[in-house]
């Protein structure tokens, strides 16, 4: 797990530890829901496009973002918060540098 303390610069300035952690961004399609509005039937966009974004060493952080730019300010957001939440109750941050990762692929039968 990652080592949670303050770093001191050389002029005894306190400077945050930063941490990496990789996102998950999901393309949201839009889905176009029919509605019937005034006897004509309309189409209306259900879920608008954008982005869903996960983050597989802090589980429980689902966000979502217009575009690519927003999804990733959200996700920062979200980390920072689930950080401090850590940082509070006493818990370990977890270091992906110590985390591995693999890609599996999975057959099912018909």
């Amino acid at each position: 797990m990652a080592n949670d303390r303050v770093a001191r610069s050389k002029n005894g300035r306190r400077h945050p530890r930063a941490y990496d952690f990789t996102v998950v961004l999901t393309p949201v399609s839009h889905e176009l829901r029919p509605t019937v509005r005034d006897g004509k039937t309309v189409r209306r966009m259900k879920n608008p496009p954008g982005y869903q974004v996960t983050v597989p060493l802090l589980p429980g952080i689902v966000t979502y973002g217009r575009d690519r730019r927003e999804a990733l300010a959200m996700a920062r957001d979200a980390i920072r918060c689930h950080i401090d939440g850590l940082r509070k109750s006493g818990e370990e941050i977890p270091d992906e540098s110590v985390s591995r990762t693999a890609k599996l692929r999975v057959a099912l039968s018909a």
